[in-house]
This record gives structure tokens, sequence and C-alpha cells, in this order.
């Protein structure tokens, strides 16, 4: 939930919608998704991230028709064709694979103890060398290499099946 509604939210602008009215969609969601989740199946050869805004766009086409309002073609183009393969989709993955990769380093900081989050980061993130990171922290050098390898395991264990 707290990976995939920032999203959520942000497909449910592009559709055009005002923030409150984007508010209820991705609300509306997510209770879908709490009633579906316990049965659902990943399909490793098939897109969550499709699945999910499938399920998004037809809530939303859903909530129009319960109010009368016509669909526009234009506005449902807002949101990004899953299957397009084009340089356009090619940056958008990306894109989106970084957004996730974000959130999730996000939730995972406060699982770790400062030093090593910040021995990881720096050498990682900030492209230190690794004995630089060490000397900065107080640290051997196998600590570094060590608090790397501790929040990549946990990163690949939280991403697990979220990226395509």
């Amino acid at each position: 939930m707290q990976l995939y509604t920032p999203l959520l939210f942000h497909w449910a602008r592009k559709l055009g919608l005002s923030a409150d009215d984007a508010a209820d969609l991705v609300q509306e969601v997510l209770v879908l998704l709490v009633q579906k989740l316990p049965e659902f199946n990943y399909d490793r050869e098939r897109s969550f991230r499709g699945w999910l805004r499938t399920v998004t766009l037809n809530k939303w086409r859903d909530s129009r028709r319960l109010r009368r309002v016509p669909l526009a073609e234009e506005s449902a183009a807002g949101l990004p064709d899953a299957e397009d393969h084009d340089a356009a989709a090619a940056f958008e993955e990306a894109e989106y694979q970084q957004y996730v990769v974000k959130q999730a380093l996000e939730l995972m900081q406060a699982e770790f103890q400062p030093e090593t989050w910040k021995a990881c980061w720096e050498y990682m993130i900030a492209g230190k060398p690794a004995e630089a990171v060490a000397r900065e922290l107080g640290l051997t050098v196998n600590a570094v290499y060590l608090a790397k390898s501790r929040v990549l395991s946990r990163l690949r264990e939280e991403l697990a099946g979220l990226l395509d």
C-alpha cells in the first residue's frame, strides 16, 4: 500500500481528476485490492503494474458510468500504456522502476542502524570508495561491504515480484 498509493494517485491525477476525486479513486482501488489480492496469483509473464493500471482504469470508468459522466477517450490517454514498447515507454519504465526502488528504500531505511544505512548509501549511491566511507564512519572496509550486502539483500526481498 505504501509503495503503490503514490503511483495510483499520480495516475488518477493524469486522468484529470481533482485532488479529492483522485483520493477517492485511490481509496476505491485500494479497497478492491484488499478484496482481490488474497486470490491474486502473480504471473511472471505478465506485468503487475499493468494489472494495477487496468484495475485503476476500470474503477475510474465505473465511477464515471455511475455518475453518468461521458467517458472521454483522451482522458484515458493520460495513463501510460503498459504494452507500448516505443522509446517513451522505455523511458517511463525506467522512471517507474526508479520510483519503486526509491519508495522501497524510504520504507526500509528505518529497519537499519543509521551507521549501516549511511555506509551503504555513501558507497553505493554517492559512489565513494569503500576505504573512504570506512574512514569517514570509523568502520572497517569489510563492515562497509557487509552494510551494502545487507541493505541490497533486503531491497531484493522487498522488490521481489514488483519490478517486471
